[in-house]
């Protein structure tokens, strides 16, 4: 459920890990939106609450999220005066506390809500996993309620949420159509900022998509980040638990490894599944 106010938002980012900017109007001069204490929630792809919209409100969102986008956890101060330059005409002035909480838990994104993602969701949600879960069809999700650190997100556009997702995310592209699939792993690519896309699937689809990215102007250097068949090839079968089971292990694998190890064990993922995709 959305938070419905920043104290909301603030318990639910807490349960989640997730990072965020608590934004509040500590002081005004003048004629402002807002009074001071004023306060706002500010996430990497959602804001709660308001200090009063406008250009203000938007030149801080930005202002917040470049600071997250920085991973390092701070506290700022910074004055905005109300005049032409921000597209207000209120002639005051408000001066803004940027609390910035960085958590370092893994984030996860899934794009599809098939069976496989069905049977995945509920192993990923008792690990060290901050989830976003990404699908267009919002039958697919039911009324139950999920894990706090289990973003549910419907949207129209999945390969679009891409730009949206935090640097070191790492995705699981699990959808039911092969055509969006690409289209999610050619736009992660073109991002150069996720190590790690695993996609369901065959060895034929992976070669087909491989010489399609290459083809499109994708370096080798680019497409190793792309894992895929993904998942554990030495758990067998072909169910949506056992497909989930062998996801779950290569990330608890991901989430024990190093660096190093964490780069050879994708790299030498091989592919021992028919070809596949999430209904």
């Amino acid at each position: 459920m959305r938070a419905a106010s920043w104290v909301e938002a603030l318990s639910q980012c807490e349960q989640r890990g997730e990072s965020y900017v608590l934004l509040t109007v500590i002081s005004i001069a003048g004629s402002t939106p807002r009074e001071a204490g004023a306060k706002m929630v500010i996430t990497g792809d959602s804001t709660y609450d308001t200090i009063g919209g406008g250009h203000l409100e938007h030149t801080a969102t930005a202002q917040a999220r470049a600071l997250l986008a920085s991973n390092q956890q701070c506290q700022q101060i910074e004055s905005f005066p109300l005049s032409a330059r921000l597209g207000q005409c209120c002639g005051g002035a408000a001066k803004l506390l940027f609390e910035v909480r960085v958590n370092h838990t893994q984030h996860i994104t899934v794009f599809g809500a098939g069976h496989v993602a069905q049977a995945l969701i509920p192993v990923l949600a008792q690990l060290p996993l901050q989830i976003s879960w990404i699908d267009s069809r919002a039958s697919m999700f039911t009324s139950q309620p999920y894990p706090p650190n289990v973003k549910i997100i419907v949207d129209d556009d999945p390969p679009g949420l891409i730009r949206t997702l935090p640097a070191a995310s790492w995705l699981l592209i699990l959808t039911h159509n092969h055509q969006l699939d690409y289209d999610i792993v050619e736009t992660a690519l073109r991002h150069h900022q996720f190590d790690f896309v695993g996609m369901i699937g065959s060895d034929t689809k992976a070669r087909r998509f491989t010489t399609r990215l290459a083809n499109r102007g994708i370096s080798r250097a680019q497409q190793r980040a792309l894992v895929s068949p993904v998942g554990d090839t030495r758990i067998p079968g072909k169910r949506p638990i056992e497909v989930a089971i062998s996801i779950s292990a290569q990330i608890i694998s991901r989430l024990h490894s190093t660096p190093d190890a964490v780069t050879k064990h994708s790299a030498t993922v091989s592919a021992s599944k028919e070809e596949q995709h999430d209904t």
